[in-house]
């Protein structure tokens, strides 16, 4: 067996890399693996990210392995498959058959879109079909905007890109009716509802032009805002006996015991989307550098600790 890796870091996005930064620039042994599957690897641009406004997904992750790598953190490209512990260590198996052996584990693998079952949505995510106002609202801005009624915060999207473009309408659906008051918000706020449920996207030239009612009629629009439900990717971390949990809007988290990710079992670590489901890009790399600066502070006392007992056992430095 190889010499143990002081921090396993699964998940080469921005949580899992600015964690591993921190854990390098700290003199660990740490290697990140990434299953090269980014959730934000349709958009064109990452944004709200101060300094980086604009920038690919995948440049950004370029940069950072750069970055890492740097400092002697290493990077290797592999599907995380199992994790268990084996006495005072971890040991992750990976799809091409290695076991890898750490000390703490950062556990930083993101989530899955499960986006609504329509004709075209997958097919434009990213781009035509988005969910978040802060991520793309600018891009879309003053032009002819459809929020879908498929999941629990469509509503509150209707409020948000309102500000955005006067040219909005919400497509009920599949959403519960409106209450008089939601109704009374949106005709407020000029926002037209349209009740007949979509059956499917139209496009041309390989973008979106409009949506397709039940009824034939086709709605020109050239956004779609849709609600996805968000699923942690946690399945190492279930291996591990870390709780996920249902949150309120939809989809599946991990819960973590403080606000430096530290969870539950003893040694394990989450940040970005798997714990944090609405976090942005920005607020996915502070929690990995929350993250990595506490697990090096807790290895510095397990370390202390070994030391003082060699010491009291007489056993030279």
């Amino acid at each position: 067996m190889e010499e143990p890796l002081d921090v396993l870091v699964l998940g080469g996005g921005a949580a899992g890399l600015a964690g591993a930064l921190t854990l390098a620039r700290s003199r660990r042994s740490v290697l990140v693996l990434d299953a090269g599957e980014p959730r934000n690897a349709p958009a064109a641009g990452v944004h709200a990210f101060l300094t980086r406004d604009g920038l690919p997904p995948a440049e950004l992750v370029r940069l950072g392995r750069a970055e890492v790598e740097s400092y002697g953190g290493r990077i290797r490209a592999a599907t995380a498959t199992t994790a268990r512990r084996e006495g005072e260590l971890f040991a992750v198996d990976t799809a091409d058959g290695d076991t890898l052996w750490a000390r703490r584990l950062l556990v930083a693998t993101g989530l899955v879109d499960e986006l609504p079952d329509l004709p075209g949505v997958r097919e434009l995510w990213g781009h035509d079909v988005l969910h978040c106002p802060y991520c793309h609202g600018w891009e879309v801005r003053d032009q002819a905007v459809a929020v879908l009624g498929a999941g629990p915060n469509s509503l509150h999207q209707v409020k948000l890109f309102r500000q955005l473009t006067a040219d909005l309408v919400y497509l009920r659906h599949h959403a519960p009716a409106l209450t008089a008051e939601e109704a009374e918000v949106l005709a407020a706020l000029d926002v037209p509802v349209i009740e007949e449920e979509v059956t499917a996207l139209e496009t041309a030239d390989g973008r979106l032009s409009g949506v397709r009612l039940a009824d034939g009629r086709v709605i020109a629009r050239s956004a779609l805002v849709v609600g996805p439900r968000f699923v942690a990717r946690s399945g190492l971390l279930e291996d591990l006996g870390v709780e996920v949990a249902d949150h309120p809007l939809g989809g599946r988290y991990v819960t973590t015991a403080d606000t430096t990710g530290r969870t539950a079992v003893p040694g394990v670590w989450v940040a970005g989307n798997v714990t944090d489901l609405s976090a942005q890009v920005v607020a996915a790399a502070a929690e990995g550098t929350m993250a990595g600066a506490r697990i090096n502070a807790d290895l510095v006392e397990e370390d202390i600790a070994r030391a003082v007992a060699r010491r009291r056992e007489g056993v030279p430095a």
